[in-house]
Order: structure tokens, then C-alpha cells, then sequence
């Protein structure tokens, strides 16, 4: 065997071991040791998770609220996440909300043994109704409702020292009473009202949480703008008793865009339409006619539709006295072509009257009807301040309508820009 064989075989041999070592990392990594641990210990922890479950419900009565033995309330801290806010109505005063009420308590019954890796025990909704909840309702509620798709809306926690955290998605209809003197100018206070329905405060007291209000960051408003928001106690008393409550109220600015551009802008090009009859000729009788009609029937509808959607109040509102105003302004253009009209056709018929008597008494004679003529000079002259009385009617209105509109505007917008109803603001 010669040298060169040698150092074959010696090569052949390395590359076999190698191969070998390659073959053997895989099934090293691939050892069930330790999945078999882990999933031993899961194991373990499941079953301590349920022993531990079991035995926090098993004497556990939900009937009776916490610190019941011990003669001092229950504090629940509440919590609002205001997720959409629709369906503002003025002619009914309510709102629609979509929230999640989520409620913090401490409950004794319920310490437990704090197990490793676990923050606290998450219960599946089946089995929150084994578990004492506060009897919270919304006092001015007119229609809510639980979300149930695809399962009911609500968590509930529990952590080792006997704390409670409880959530659960609503939707209601809540009533809000409006101030609408200021309409379409306004802004409205609307609130939610939480109280305790049987238990009185020597059982159970609601606190806001030190983070009382959240609301989505997508949240937009069709007409109005969201403003500040405040959270107070409002404690009543029943039958001698006190019940706890608290209130969120929160401020909804009105977008009057809307309004600018479909009653505002159409009724100020409405009366100055109305304007364009003073400039037309006195005797233009059919034109003027039907111009001032036609301003005064298109005003009459779009007043009727800008209130058609609001309650039947007994104060005077904004939009109100703007209607009033503008139709007041059309119906005065066409009074004063029926007072020019009037003038013009009294010296119309006298002139005729006169002229025809003339013809009458002196016959075809030119002496006489010159004679006629200077004698019913001053006569004539008497008929004429009529017409130019109506002349000069038109020309005062081109400048007294659009000037006394003018003045309106500066007082009608100064007032409603300062002016502001109580309670409708927190400034």
C-alpha cells in the first residue's frame, strides 16, 4: 500500500464522522425532554387554575354583596369608554351612545393564593353570573341593550388580592334636554346618569375611577363637535333613604356649516330678489306681481322646512326670529308695489277722467280746447305729486331695504354670538 492509498482512507474516514455528527444535532434539538416538561408544567398550572376557580365559587353566594357582614359600603370604582356617539335628536331630545361601562370593586370572598405566571383569573361569561355584580343603571335611559354577537360583550377578572374588574359593552338611547333658543347657533349639555337601583350607600357607593372618561380617537359627530367633558357625585334620597349616583356630563357644540348654506345664504339671496321689484318700471304691473308672490310663497316654504324637525317649544328661537324677519322683508317689498301701484293709477284715472270731460264739453273746437286746456293747468299740475310720489317711493327703497337688513344682520349675529343661554355650557 503506498503512501498516497494512505491519505485516501484517512480522508473517507474523516467525512464518515462528519456526517455522523450531522445526523446526530437533529435529533438532539427535536429531544422531547424539554416540550415534555413545559407541557407538564401547563399542565399543572391548568388544573391549579381550576382547583383554584372551584374553590373561590364554592362557598360563594351571589346574593349577598361584599362587606355585608362587615356594616360598610362597597366602594365601585366606574369607568366610561365612549366608543360612538349618533342619532342626535332635537325633536325628541335624546342621543344614541355606544360605550363600555367597566367597573373596579374589591371583593374579599375572592383572594386567592397568587399562581406563577398569571396575572389574574379571566372568567368566561358563563360564569359571571355565579359572581356578585353592582345593580348599576343609567337613570335617563329611554332604550339600551347588551351586545351579544358573536358571544355577550363583557369580561370579568379577578386578581389575587379579591380585586374585580368587570366590563361590558352598551348601546342605549339616553335622554338630553336641549335649550334650543339659540338654534342653529347653539351647544347643548347632555349626560349620562348611573345610580344604584336597590342597594342604598350604607351598602354600595359608585366613585368615578381617576380616569373616569376615555372615547375612541375615531370618534366624529355629524353636526356637532365634541367639547369638554365633567364628572360629578349626584347622591339622591328615596323614601327617606340615600342612594349613591354619579353623572358625566359633556358639552356638543353645534357645526352650523350646514345651516349657513342651506337656510341662511338661500334666504338673503330670497330678499334681495325681492329688491330687483324696485328697480323695475312702476307700471311693469305683471312682473312685479308675480315677483313679489313668488318671493313670498319660497319664503313661507324653506321657513316651514327649517322647523319641520324641531320640537314644539313655547320660547321664541333663533331660527324663528331669522324667518320671521326675512319673510317680513318680502312681504314689505310687495306692500310697498301695491302702495306705488295704487298712487300710479290714481293719476292714471284722473288724467283720463279730465281728458275725456274735455273732449266731451268743448266738442272738436281748438279755441275752446286750448282755452280748456290752461285752465285745467293747475289741475294737472295737482295730479302729479302721485306719480312722482311713487317714483320716489321706489328710489327710497333701493337704500332704506338693503340698509335696514344690514343693520338686522349686525344686531341679529352680535346677540347670538355673545349671547349665552344658561346651562347650555360650562363656561
Amino acid at each position: 500500500m503506498t503512501k498516497l492509498d494512505v491519505l485516501f482512507i484517512h480522508a473517507l474516514f474523516v467525512l464518515v464522522q462528519y456526517e455522523c455528527i450531522c445526523d446526530e444535532l437533529p435529533v438532539k434539538a427535536a429531544s422531547p425532554v424539554a416540550a415534555g416538561a413545559r407541557s407538564q408544567y401547563h399542565t399543572i398550572s391548568k388544573s391549579y387554575r381550576q382547583r383554584t376557580l372551584d374553590e373561590l365559587l364554592n362557598n360563594y353566594d351571589p346574593r349577598i354583596p361584599p362587606n355585608y357582614e362587615d356594616d360598610f359600603p362597597v366602594t365601585v370604582l366606574v369607568q366610561l369608554h365612549i366608543t360612538n356617539i349618533d342619532s342626535i335628536s332635537e325633536s325628541s331630545m335624546d342621543y344614541s351612545v355606544g360605550m363600555f361601562l367597566r367597573q373596579t370593586w374589591n371583593d374579599s370572598r375572592l383572594a386567592y393564593r397568587k399562581i406563577p405566571k398569571l396575572r389574574s383569573l379571566e372568567l368566561d361569561s358563563r360564569l359571571m353570573d355565579n359572581i356578585w355584580v353592582p345593580d348599576l343603571f343609567i337613570a335617563n335611559e329611554k332604550d339600551a341593550q347588551f351586545h351579544l354577537v358573536t358571544v355577550p360583550n363583557k369580561l370579568m377578572h379577578i386578581y389575587p388580592e379579591g380585586r374585580v374588574q368587570y366590563s361590558v359593552r352598551i348601546s342605549a338611547t339616553l335622554q338630553c334636554n336641549m335649550d334650543l333658543r339659540k338654534y342653529p347657533l347653539d351647544s347643548q349639555i347632555c349626560y349620562v346618569m348611573m345610580e344604584s337601583y336597590g342597594y342604598s350607600t350604607e351598602v354600595l357607593q359608585f366613585r368615578w375611577n381617576p380616569s373616569p372618561v376615555s372615547r375612541d380617537s375615531r370618534l366624529q359627530l355629524a353636526q356637532f363637535e365634541l367639547g369638554g367633558m365633567r364628572t360629578y357625585q349626584c347622591d339622591k334620597q328615596y323614601v327617606s333613604l340615600n342612594y349613591t349616583c354619579i353623572t358625566l356630563d359633556f358639552e356638543l357644540k353645534r357645526s352650523f356649516g350646514y345651516y349657513i348654506t342651506q337656510i341662511y345664504i338661500p334666504s338673503i339671496l330670497i330678499i334681495c330678489l325681492s329688491w330687483v321689484s324696485f328697480w323695475l318700471d312702476m307700471d311693469a304691473v305683471p312682473a312685479r306681481i308675480s315677483l313679489g308672490l313668488l318671493t313670498v310663497l319660497t319664503m313661507t316654504t324653506q321657513s316651514a322646512g327649517a322647523r319641520s324637525s324641531l320640537p314644539k317649544v313655547s320660547y321664541v328661537k333663533a331660527i324663528d326670529i331669522w324667518m320671521a324677519t326675512c319673510l317680513l322683508f318680502v312681504f314689505a317689498a310687495l306692500i310697498e308695489f301695491a302702495y306705488v301701484n295704487v298712487h300710479s293709477r290714481v293719476e292714471k284715472r284722473r288724467r283720463q277722467s279730465c281728458v275725456g270731460s274735455q273732449k266731451l264739453n268743448n266738442g272738436n273746437d281748438p279755441d275752446n280746447e286750448g282755452e280748456y286746456e290752461k285752465r285745467h293747468q293747475s289741475r294737472f299740475r295737482m295730479f302729479m305729486p302721485s306719480r312722482e310720489k311713487a317714483r320716489t317711493c321706489d328710489r327710497i327703497s333701493r337704500i332704506a331695504f338693503p340698509s335696514v337688513f344690514f343693520v338686522f344682520n349686525i344686531i341679529y349675529w352680535c346677540i347670538y354670538a355673545i349671547w349665552t343661554p344658561e346651562n347650555t355650557t360650562f363656561s
